[in-house]
C-alpha cells in the first residue's frame, strides 16, 4: 500500500470510531444505508466564477436524476409521483407528464431523438415520452425479469440503449426494432450508474464495488475491480480521453480508469466521511460529484489534482445525479423538491 491510501485508511479508522452511522433505507435507490447529512464543510478552494440557482419543483415529487435537453428545457424524473417533468428555467415554470399506475422513474436521459428516456422502477421497462405530444412508450421487461430496480441507462455509439437494474441485471433496447435484451450481472446484485465511452459501454456496481465493461456484440460483461476493496462504486462517467471516473460512496473517493494505460488513480473527497454519489465530466473534462455529507457540488481539476466545493443553498438537498450542457451542471435535490444549476463563466 503507498503512503496516500495508509493515511486514508488512517483517517478512515478515526473518523469511523468516533461517529455513530445511523441506517436509513434507500427505498427506490437502494444500495445500503446512508449516514447523516450533517458534517463539517470541506476544506476545498471555491470558485466565484461558479454560480449557484435553485428551481421548485411539485411539492412531494422527490426529483431523482435531471436531463438537460438541447432546447434550454430540463426533463426530471419525479419518482414520488411516478411523472416525469419539464422546467423551463427561463420562466421557472414546470410540466409533468404522467407515466402510467405504478410508474417510479428513477433516471433520465436525453437520446440522439432528442427525446427523454426513463429507466422505471416502478413499471420494470425503459420509457420513452415524445417530447412534442407527451406520448408515452414502454419498452417493458421480458415477464421472467421482474422487480429488478430499474436504475440509469446510456446510449453507445450505434444508438442502442443500454441500462443497469440493482437486482443483478443489464441489458438494452433496440429503438429501431423495440428488442430488449436483459443479462445477468456476473456478480450478481449492485449495477448503478452507467457510461458510454470511445470503446464501448461501462457500469458501476454499488453493491459489487466494482465496474464492468460491456461487449456490445456478445453483451457480456468483464469486471475490474477499484484498489480500495469495499469502495462501492455508484455511478461511472467517461471523459474525452475515454478515462473513467468513478464514484465510490463507501470508501468517500473518486477514482479514475485508464483503459489506455490500464492505471487507476484514487483521490479522497475534502472535508469529513465524504459521501460522493453522482460523478458527471463536463465539456471541459472538468469532473463534477454530489457530496451528501457535505451537502455541496464538488469540483476536481485533473490538471491541478486539485477540488473545488460549492455549498447547495438548502439544507440536506441530496442530489443524486448529474448532468450538463456548456456552461451548466444541473442536479435533482431529491429531499427538497429542487433543481439545481451550477453555471460557469465561459
Amino acid at each position: 500500500m503507498d503512503k496516500t491510501g495508509i493515511l486514508w485508511r488512517g483517517r478512515r479508522l478515526g473518523h469511523l470510531a468516533g461517529v455513530l452511522v445511523l441506517a436509513v433505507a434507500l427505498g427506490a435507490c437502494g444500495g445500503g444505508a446512508e449516514r447523516p447529512a450533517e458534517r463539517p464543510p470541506p476544506s476545498a478552494a471555491t470558485d466565484p466564477t461558479v454560480r449557484l440557482q435553485e428551481f421548485a419543483v411539485p411539492g412531494g415529487s422527490h426529483p431523482h436524476d435531471v436531463a438537460p435537453a438541447g432546447d434550454g428545457t430540463v426533463w426530471y424524473t419525479a419518482q414520488a409521483t411516478g411523472r416525469l417533468g419539464r422546467l423551463d428555467p427561463e420562466t421557472g415554470r414546470t410540466t409533468e407528464v404522467p407515466l402510467g399506475g405504478g410508474s417510479a422513474p428513477h433516471g433520465v436521459i436525453v437520446g440522439p431523438d432528442g427525446a427523454p428516456w426513463i429507466t422505471d422502477g416502478g413499471l420494470n421497462a425503459i420509457v420513452r415520452v415524445d417530447p412534442a405530444t407527451g406520448a408515452v412508450r414502454r419498452f417493458p421487461l421480458p415477464g421472467d425479469r421482474p422487480a429488478v430496480n430499474l436504475n440509469t441507462a446510456t446510449f453507445d455509439r450505434r444508438g442502442v440503449l443500454w441500462f443497469t437494474g440493482q437486482g443483478g441485471v443489464y441489458g438494452s433496447v433496440d429503438p429501431r426494432s423495440g428488442r430488449v435484451r436483459v443479462f445477468d450481472a456476473p456478480r450478481g446484485t449492485g449495477p448503478y450508474g452507467i457510461t458510454t465511452t470511445h470503446g464501448g459501454v461501462w457500469y458501476a456496481s454499488l453493491a459489487g464495488s466494482h465496474i464492468a465493461g460491456i461487449d456490445l456484440a456478445s453483451g457480456k460483461a468483464t469486471v475490474l475491480e477499484p484498489p480500495t476493496p469495499g469502495q462501492g462504486a455508484r455511478r461511472v462517467w467517461s471523459d474525452s480521453k475515454g478515462r473513467l471516473w468513478v464514484s465510490e460512496w463507501n470508501a468517500g473517493r473518486l477514482g479514475r480508469y485508464d483503459p489506455t494505460a490500464g492505471r487507476w488513480r484514487e483521490w479522497e473527497l475534502p472535508g469529513a466521511g465524504p459521501q460522493p454519489y453522482a460523478v458527471y465530466v463536463d465539456d471541459r473534462d472538468m469532473v463534477w460529484l454530489s457530496d451528501f455529507a457535505a451537502n455541496a457540488l464538488v469540483r476536481f481539476d485533473p490538471a491541478t489534482e486539485r477540488f473545488a466545493s460549492f455549498p447547495l443553498p438548502t439544507a440536506d438537498g441530496r442530489v443524486r445525479q448529474l448532468l450538463g450542457r456548456p456552461g451548466e451542471l444541473w442536479g435533482a435535490e431529491s429531499a427538497v423538491d429542487k433543481l439545481v444549476v451550477a453555471r460557469t463563466a465561459s
